[in-house]
Order: structure tokens, then sequence, then C-alpha cells
């Protein structure tokens, strides 16, 4: 049994540095690789990647290719049986992939399996859920927004829900372990998706063969989540949309003039200059690359 770590990166040098320091430093005990896509960084990430850690391979790529068609370049430049795709702004405490891998190796029927990720602060994240329907993200963002201003019933409830294992529809690309067979089998990530919603597809396909997908809290890793959006907010924020209307173009047609609408409204109204500055909450596909 061998992984691939597959870890896309854009102008994160320092989070990226972090990463790969808490792979290295506790490595997992299961043979392993690990993979860096650098998306065309200006910040000198992949010249760290390649000074600093030379037992990682490093694909330079000359334009920003994504999350999705990142991860499927690094999937392609190995053939591990495992694949774990992690995000740049994560730290990876010891024992969390081994018991990733050991979670996935034990239940047959699973196709991939992800960990309770939290903050910097400890505060566990919701990443994980629910097929998204517009109810279903307006239930989220709302539990997700009273969660963010620490009240208390919101914050019981984010605490049991990420305290108990359970089969989920899907889990957050910012860490998400999946057999390397299962990613084949679904023709691995879509490529249309740019930076969001790409895990919450990527999942939907792997359901639709018959596989579940896992969230344990058994493992549990670090994410400083949102720094690609503070880079570069105005793009991010377009990528999410973007993302949100394939997802219910592909999965919930009947929905798509609803979203269309929706989000028209929602933009429509605001003022110049004042462009949401993407996803803030812990919604679909939060990865945050």
């Amino acid at each position: 049994m061998t992984l691939l770590v597959a870890i896309v990166s854009w102008n994160g040098r320092t989070d990226l540095t972090r990463c790969l320091e808490s792979l290295v430093s506790s490595p997992p005990s299961v043979p392993h690789s690990i993979t860096v896509v650098d998306n065309a960084s200006a910040d000198g990430s992949a010249d760290m990647v390649e000074s600093t850690f030379p037992s990682v391979r490093l694909v330079r790529s000359p334009e920003n290719l994504g999350f999705a068609r990142g991860n499927n370049v690094a999937i392609r430049h190995d053939d591990s049986d495992l694949i774990l795709l992690l995000n740049p702004d994560t730290v990876v405490p010891p024992g969390a992939i081994d018991t990733l891998v050991s979670r996935l190796v034990e239940e047959p029927r699973t196709a991939a399996v992800g960990p309770r990720i939290v903050d910097g602060e400890g505060r566990p994240e919701l990443s994980f859920g629910a097929m998204p329907t517009p109810f279903a993200e307006a239930r989220r963002k709302l539990l997700s927004a009273l969660y963010g201003r620490g009240l208390s019933p919101s914050t019981a409830v984010v605490q049991r829900m990420t305290s108990r294992e359970r089969i989920v529809d899907w889990v957050s690309g910012a860490c998400l372990l999946v057999r390397r067979s299962s990613a084949e089998a679904v023709g691995l990530l879509d490529e249309r998706y740019q930076l969001y919603w790409e895990d919450v597809d990527f999942c939907a396909a792997l359901r639709a063969r018959g596989w579940h997908i896992r969230f344990t809290p058994a493992a549990e890793i670090v994410h400083l989540r949102g720094r690609s959006a503070a880079r570069a907010p105005g793009p991010t924020s377009r990528a999410y949309r973007e993302g949100q209307l394939a997802f219910y173009a592909k999965h919930q047609s009947r929905w798509l003039p609803f979203v269309r609408w929706y989000l028209a409204l929602r933009y429509h109204e605001q003022r110049p200059g004042t462009e949401d500055q993407g996803p803030r909450d812990q919604g679909p596909s939060a990865h945050s690359n």
C-alpha cells in the first residue's frame, strides 16, 4: 500500500513551507511520496520547495491550473494506491495521515475519507455535509454565520456534528484521502471547476458508483483557511459562483434557474467596489486553496 500526498499551491510560500515541514518532520508510516504542483507562483514558492525539500517532487506549471487540474497533474505523475489531496495552508499533526489510511483500508465500501478539520485556534470546521440544494445551503450558511459569531447553541451543534464518525455526501478537499482505483473510475477531478465545488462534485461522482464517503474525527488536521481568497478576493469570489452554477447544472438542474436568479439579484444589488469577498463560511467546497 503506497500513498501520494498531492499539494497544489499558488503564492503561498509561508503556508506551504509550514505544511511541508509538518509532513517531513513527522512523516506517515505508510510508504509515500509528496508532489507539489506550483501554479505559476510569483513568490518563490517553487524555488523554496526545490532548495528546502529535495525529497518532494515539484511540478512547475507555467500557468495557474486551478485546484482540480493541478491535482490531476499530481495524480498522473504518480501511481500510488492511495491519494491524499491536501491544501498547502494545512498543518498535519503526527499520526493523522496514518489514521486516515487505516479508516479507509478498514472500510472496503468507502472510497474517500476526510478528517476533523480545525482552525488555528482549535475550533472545528464544518468540513463535510449533505448534497447541496438551495435550502441545504441556506441552513448551512445560517449555522455557519451563528457559529462564526461564537453563539453557544451553534457552537454546541458544530462540536456535536464534528465529534462523531459518519457517512456523508462530501468531505472537504482541504484534506481528502481517496483510493486511486476509485478516483480513476470516475475520471479524477472534473477540471471545469477552477477553485471551489470540485470536491463536492468529486464525492458525488464517487457516490454515484455506489461507494461511501466517510468523515472521521479520529484524525484531525489544522487548516489556516481563506489565504487564496485574501490574496485575490475578486477572482476567488467569481470562481466560487462559477463553480456553484456548474455544480447545479450538472447535479441539480431543476434548481439552476433559481440559483442563477439569486446570484444575479445578489450581485446586481451590491454597490460598486463592494464585490463579495468569496465564501467566508464553511460552505460546500470551502477548501480555500
